[in-house]
This record gives structure tokens, sequence and C-alpha cells, in this order.
């Protein structure tokens, strides 16, 4: 049985725990109101520009861009998977691997080969032992633009080369502070999305091309690539703070219900020690 010291002394070690616990807690909360705002903010630009590029798909079926141009040969398809580059957040970069694991299986299939990058430590580390991984970007404390631009810019120069055919997308999806979804999407080659193209089809924008559909697609579609990767980027960096959030509120609660426990434990065997000392008493003065 653990003496009266050692439980004490396990008291301060899950109350230190506690304080980190806490304080990480209200760290993730105050930085997934950013990043949530953040995400609502990217979510109509994003629709909207698809809907652009659905409609000038509509009115120019001659427009063309490389990056829309789908490649006859299936030889590589590319999988860009996003994590964190911190852990103690649950499930949240398991889930993401798990789905790159499955698409790897099903969608790979169809081509010779499969690359994999990387976005954040995690995902480094777990493809680094099992995989070449082609490229990976870590260190991305918070999520700027301009990491969308490079990754945009690494994965246009190896499709307009032919060195891939294909490429997605991996990341967890925002869904609310409760829940984070594993999302695939794909990046190359570009498409916008079917439902935003349908509807670009049945209502007409109310603007017209100038000078012409193709001057506007060299300059939106580059632009469409760099901000779906930012908005996965975006939506990836909220669901971390959400997924911390709430990994930790539950490490804290355990930590209430240990000291609870340890603590009852103290006062019994501090009250069985007082006991014993008790008995041994009145037995010497019975002795006597």
């Amino acid at each position: 049985m653990a003496s009266l010291k050692d439980i004490k002394r396990r008291i301060g070690t899950v109350e230190n725990t506690q304080q980190i616990t806490s304080a990480m807690r209200m760290v993730s909360a105050a930085k997934l109101r950013r990043a949530q705002d953040a995400i609502m903010a990217a979510r109509p630009y994003a629709q909207k520009m698809y809907a652009t590029l659905g409609e000038i798909g509509r009115r120019q079926k001659d427009a063309e861009h490389p990056l829309l141009q789908v490649h006859e040969t299936r030889t590589v398809m590319e999988v860009v998977v996003v994590t964190s580059d911190r852990g103690l957040c649950g499930a949240f970069n398991g889930n993401a691997i798990k789905a790159a694991e499955r698409a790897i299986r099903e969608k790979g299939s169809a081509f010779d080969r499969v690359a994999v990058s990387t976005v954040g430590r995690k995902a480094t580390e777990y493809f680094g032992k099992r995989r070449d991984v082609a490229r990976s970007w870590t260190g991305i404390a918070s999520v700027d633009i301009a990491d969308a631009v490079e990754i945009a810019n690494y994965l246009s120069e190896r499709y307009n080369s032919g060195e891939i055919d294909h490429a997605l997308i991996i990341y967890n999806e925002f869904v609310s502070a409760m829940t984070q979804s594993p999302n695939i999407d794909q990046l190359l080659p570009l498409s916008p999305a079917e439902e935003i193209a349908e509807a670009g089809a049945a209502d007409a924008m109310p603007f017209e091309i100038e000078p012409d559909a193709a001057g506007l697609l060299n300059v939106l579609v580059p632009q469409a690539l760099e901000f779906s990767i930012f908005r996965a980027l975006l939506e990836n960096q909220a669901g971390e703070h959400a997924a911390r959030m709430t990994a930790m509120e539950s490490a804290t609660r355990n930590t209430e219900d240990l000291i609870k426990s340890l603590t009852l434990k103290y006062n019994r065997a501090r009250q069985a020690a007082i006991t014993r000392e008790l008995v041994e008493i009145v037995s010497g003065a019975e002795a006597l």
C-alpha cells in the first residue's frame, strides 16, 4: 500500500498536470475563435470563385488552361496530406492519416505510382517511415496565404511538366468545435465543384468577360488553386485548435476525477494510520 507521502506527492503531480491542461484548453479556445472567423470568411470567397470559373466554362466551352486539362496518362498521382505539427489533439491527426492511406489504396490503384507530400510534422513523421516523401512543409504555426502559394506553385510546376497526372489534398474539415471530418479534395486537374458549376449554368452571372476568357483564366485558375489549398490549411488549423481544446477539456476533467479519487485514498490511509496508532496505544495501556 502506498504511503501517505507517496499519495500526497501524486496528488501534487496531478494538480500540476491539471494546470497545464487547463491552460492549453484556454489557449486553444482563444486560437479557435480567430481560426473559426478566418474559415467562415474564406468559405464564401471560395464559393464565388468556383462559381465564376463555372460561369466562364459555361460561356466559353473552348477556353483552356493547362491546370484544367486532364492528362491522358495515369502514371503518377500526388497526395498532399495535411496534419498539425503538434499532438495532444486526440484522434485529429490519426483520422487524416487513415483517410490518406484509404485514398492511396482506393484512388491510387488507377495509377502506376503514388507520390506523397506532407504538411505538418505528424504526417511527415508517419509517412517518412513508410514512403519516400516528395516534399514536406512543417513549422506553419499560423496559416498564411504565402504557404498556400508555395504549395500551389510546387504542384503546378509538377503538373505542367508532366511529373504528376493527378493531385489530391487530404485534411480535416472544421465542422464544429466537437466535430472535424477528414476531407479529400481534388486539386489537379482543377475543376469547379459540380453543384456550383450547375448553379452557374442555370443562372447567368451579371458580368461580361473582358478582354477574353483565356486571359481571365490565366489569372483566375492559379488563384483558385492557391485558395483551395489556403482554405484546406485554414480548415485544418481551425480543426486542430478545436480538437486540442476538446482533448484538453476532457483531460482536465479526468485530472479532477483523479484528484478526488486520490484525496479519498489519502484520507482513508490517514484514517487507517490514526486508527492503528490508537489501537497500539490502547493495547499498550491494557498491557500495563
